[in-house]
């Protein structure tokens, strides 16, 4: 009898078919520094996107622009924040694909100058034709958020991804805490502070404050960025900076041959069963999502005898960072624990954590993550540029209605979004 094969008969009966929980890989430590500044750089965003939301509805009334139409409000409010998506979905892609060539770096660059410069922007707007601009120069020029979900992929690896990309909707949630309050507390600085900010400028631009305000964080992001922050693209980047990206060799021979024949591949040939199932996903998500917190402060902003509250900026801002705050605890304590324990299928608010990771782990290699990341963002702003328009718009509608019809439909829009927003979140496994 052979003993080599007896051995190995016996090797694989004894070899269980399960492997135990204690031969798992084990977790690789997430470059903090790193990871550190990719995420100041991804709070400054929220902060300056949600500043605005506590008092768009009231700047549309001072401005006029309904003729003193207090129903019609909310439509102009969605249309405005809705023409920020329209703007982001003509170019996100190509911004995704210009960061797969020349790098991320150059493209963080000039997403956070065209922000910052249509923030300012923004706050000096007083007609609508002004804000309509700036929105619009701020959705053209911000292919940010794919870069950096892109660069968060380019970090991680498959043992600690669920980790690093926990910290994406965590660090929305605190810009959702920060953004509304800031914007809430320092909009009419005159009506507050009358002794410090009593000149005719302040009158004339009333909430110029809070957008400059966002304007200085996202240059101090961009300062920290340029200083500190290293290129992950692997053409790009130094040779000592290891590539950690799941299912790419971080051999140089390896990378360069997949860039050559990778770098201009078809975006059709990308649109894999694997890819295009989550990219659904996140696009129902964001649709629901955007409606949700379009229509918040709406119903807060929205007098009494049209069925809303009725609050000022201030209250609008307290409330708005009250339920960023409670989501951002809630993802920071459940979300990485909840994905390593039922794997994929997670609810809530954890979908985007979730959907984020599903998204990069699709990417064949890591030259096209950019341009997959970029369909994915181009999807989720074509629902983005939808949702406030159409969902306003609904409510508009309504002009006639009796208040408590309106509340009722301020309910059910918000109800029926969050209960969809559950049930879509197993599509993607």
């Amino acid at each position: 009898m052979d003993t080599s094969n007896s051995h190995e008969i016996i090797a694989s009966e004894i070899t269980p078919l399960i492997p135990a929980k204690g031969s798992k890989k084990p977790k690789t430590p997430l470059p903090k520094l790193q990871i550190g500044i990719l995420i100041t750089l991804q709070l400054a965003e929220p902060i300056a996107s949600t500043s605005i939301f506590p008092y768009i509805n009231q700047l549309i009334r001072e401005l006029d622009i309904t003729g003193g139409d207090d129903a019609a409000v909310g439509y102009y409010a969605g249309l405005i924040e809705s023409l920020f998506f329209v703007g982001q979905a003509l170019t996100v892609l190509r911004w995704a694909r210009l960061s797969d060539r020349i790098g991320r770096k150059p493209v963080l660059v000039i997403g956070l100058s065209g922000i910052c410069i249509s923030m300012l922007c923004f706050g000096l707007s007083t007609t609508f034709w002004g804000l309509i601009i700036s929105r619009c120069m701020c959705g053209f020029l911000n292919g940010n958020n794919v870069v950096m979900k892109t660069m968060m992929g380019e970090l991680t690896d498959s043992t600690n991804m669920a980790q690093g990309f926990a910290l994406i909707p965590i660090i929305w949630c605190v810009g959702g805490f920060v953004g509304p309050l800031m914007g809430g507390t320092l909009a009419r600085p005159q009506d507050h502070w009358p002794a410090l900010f009593s000149g005719s400028f302040w009158r004339d631009y009333p909430y110029f404050l809070p957008c400059a305000v966002a304007a200085f964080l996202l240059l101090v992001a961009l300062v920290m960025m340029t200083l500190f922050l290293e290129e992950t693209l692997s053409t790009k980047r130094r040779p000592k900076f290891p590539s950690t990206t799941v299912g790419v060799s971080s051999s140089p021979d390896r990378e360069s041959l997949a860039q050559q024949s990778m770098a201009n591949m078809s975006l059709r040939s990308l649109l894999t069963r694997s890819v295009v199932i989550p990219i659904a996903n996140y696009a129902m998500l964001s649709f629901l999502d955007v409606s949700f917190r379009v229509l918040l402060p709406l119903f807060f902003s929205t007098p009494t005898y049209l069925g809303g509250l009725g609050f000022d900026p201030a209250t609008i801002g307290k409330w708005m960072a009250l339920c960023g705050i409670t989501d951002g605890i809630f993802q920071a304590f459940f979300f990485a624990r909840i994905v390593d324990w039922i794997v994929i299928v997670v609810a809530w608010d954890m979908a985007y954590g979730t959907i984020f990771l599903i998204i990069t782990a699709s990417a064949p290699t890591n030259n096209v993550l950019g341009a997959i990341n970029g369909l994915g963002q181009t999807s989720a702003a074509v629902a983005r540029a939808v949702g406030p328009a159409l969902t306003t718009f609904t409510l508009c509608c309504l002009e006639g209605a009796q208040p408590s019809r309106r509340k009722c439909s301020f309910c059910y829009f918000n109800c029926v979004g969050r209960w969809l927003q559950m049930a879509g979140v197993p599509v993607a496994r």
